[in-house]
């Protein structure tokens, strides 16, 4: 009884969170191509590399994150609400001092960086340092914004998101209109507006948080206890996220070091094409992921063992149903989603797309640690193989190399993450063993050789420029990544119980005879 109330929730607030990524990945990409059109490849590229700047330090607010959300959920786990109020509050404090040492640190070296680093047009460099300050206020107030976003997630209210991502993305296309109106600085209008409409956003959280989560009523508490258990945990969150920060908004900078904003636009397109597709994935996970924390916190380990497992497998089947059509049929997509495509654009965009398939084994895994509260050894490992990337990105860009080198460092860095790392760590640390693990890789191996083929063939025999060949490819690619899944993904079990529901619904019975 207890398993299919959780399995109702899983349910429940994976919708609500596909009917908020939907809203999102919609108008993100109608205001993308619209927003690149009108600021320009370098204004855009600008904006990106600022961006970046800022989010290299920013990274610690996911750290924050992820520390807030594991202690918050396990306390609601124990039903222990005094230490759930001690932990809330001391969680508070610890990210209000953070965020005042992150924008003191950013309007100092990281404006010196800007000023004497990045190749930037002289005559844009007033906006971009507009845009830096901007970037430096909205970085304050998501730091401060973690544990509020941290208790909603504890408490797997998801539909908040859902709702609020209406009001997010209507706001996002008054911007969009208000930027092809008067005469003036689109790059700071467009910086001014997106500030101020994130921090609205971020504000209503924390209304909805103290009007429904008793614990988020602020008190005067710093419990050194909670505090040296959060540091501890996130201290090695945080280089983890440190590393990935540095391979994401770092390689955005390093890039504008040696190469035009044009080429920080087309990073910075395929980074966004990929985190609008991993968000199906991501939506899944964030639903799944309190359920793991909380079996374990109630001592059923092999119950969150189970739903680890089983979510990793469908994790990967999301992202391969997402990737591979998108692989296959990049340039296409992109000529019809943008009135100019910057160069390099495709290739990066491809190879992210495969890197993201490698990185769902090493986020799901981690899952693992990150429910006994055990990422020493990730944190000393893990991180360093993703450091590497930059020093090797920065020396071939010296040797002369093409940008589209960085991708490939990249995504030989997280294979290794996903198939030697995390299995090895979560073998080691949090019992599974090799068998359970590759229960996982086989299917998903499979499932993969099968469905290639055939899209493959497709595209090269007609014309995916033309919207009717574009189409085809990409209903084709998606039956074959189906069908794969349906017979070779899924055991007989699976199939029959989604063969019932699917059934169910059509002819409006619970069974099939």
């Amino acid at each position: 009884m207890i398993e299919q109330t959780n399995n109702r929730t899983i349910a429940k607030n994976t919708l609500y969170l596909y009917f908020r990524m939907i809203i999102i990945l919609v108008v993100t990409l109608y205001t993308s191509r619209v927003i690149l059109k009108i600021l320009g490849i370098d204004d855009y590229g600008i904006y990106q590399a600022v961006g970046g700047v800022v989010g290299l330090l920013s990274f610690i607010s996911g750290a924050l994150s992820t520390g807030s959300a594991r202690f918050l959920t396990f306390e609601l786990g124990t039903g222990n609400e005094k230490r759930l109020r001690d932990t809330f509050s001391t969680t508070l404090m610890i990210n209000i001092v953070l965020a005042l040492i992150i924008v003191l640190l950013l309007e100092t070296v990281g404006l010196w960086f800007l000023y004497n680093k990045l190749l930037i047009d002289p005559s844009r460099m007033n906006a971009a340092v507009y845009v830096f300050h901007l970037s430096a206020l909205t970085v304050f107030f998501k730091l401060t914004q973690v544990p509020y976003n941290a208790s909603i997630i504890s408490h797997e209210k998801m539909a908040i998101y859902a709702y609020m991502s209406i009001i997010e993305v209507s706001a996002k296309l008054a911007i969009v209109y208000l930027l092809t109106v008067g005469d003036f600085d689109k790059l700071k209008f467009y910086a001014t507006l997106l500030c101020f409409v994130q921090i609205c956003i971020m504000l209503f959280y924390r209304f909805y948080c103290v009007q429904h989560f008793k614990e988020t009523k602020y008190r005067f508490i710093f419990d050194r206890s909670i505090f040296k258990s959060i540091a501890s945990f996130s201290g090695w969150s945080l280089i983890s996220n440190a590393s990935r920060a540095l391979n994401n908004q770092g390689i955005l900078i390093l890039i504008n070091m040696f190469f035009f904003p044009a080429v920080v636009a087309a990073r910075a397109i395929s980074i966004q094409v990929n985190m609008a597709a991993n968000q199906f994935v991501n939506n899944f996970r964030l639903a799944v992921s309190p359920q793991i924390v909380k079996q374990y916190a109630a001592e059923n380990l092999e119950g969150s063992k189970k739903l680890l497992l089983s979510s990793t497998k469908y994790s990967y089947y999301l992202m391969l149903l997402l990737s591979l059509p998108i692989c296959i049929l990049a340039e296409p997509l992109l000529n019809l989603w943008l009135t100019e495509v910057p160069k390099y654009t495709v290739i990066f965009l491809q190879i992210i797309m495969i890197q993201s398939l490698f990185q769902v084994f090493d986020t799901s895994f981690y899952t693992a640690l990150y429910a006994k509260g055990q990422l020493r050894e990730n944190a000393l490992i893990s991180p360093v193989i993703v450091f590497l990337i930059f020093p090797i990105v920065y020396i071939l860009f010296k040797l002369g190399y093409s940008p589209v080198s960085l991708s490939w460092a990249s995504l030989i860095a997280y294979v290794i993450l996903a198939l030697v790392v995390k299995p090895i760590l979560i073998i080691k640390i949090a019992n599974y063993t090799w068998k359970e693990i590759m229960n996982v890789y086989i299917p998903c191996l499979w499932v993969t050789i099968c469905a290639i083929p055939i899209p493959i063939l497709v595209s090269y025999l007609i014309d995916t420029s033309k919207i009717l060949g574009f189409l085809t490819s990409g209903m084709i690619t998606i039956i074959c990544v189906t069908a794969s899944i349906y017979y070779i993904g899924l055991d007989k079990k699976m199939r029959h119980k989604l063969l019932n529901e699917i059934l169910s619904r059509i002819k409006g019975k619970r069974k099939v005879n």
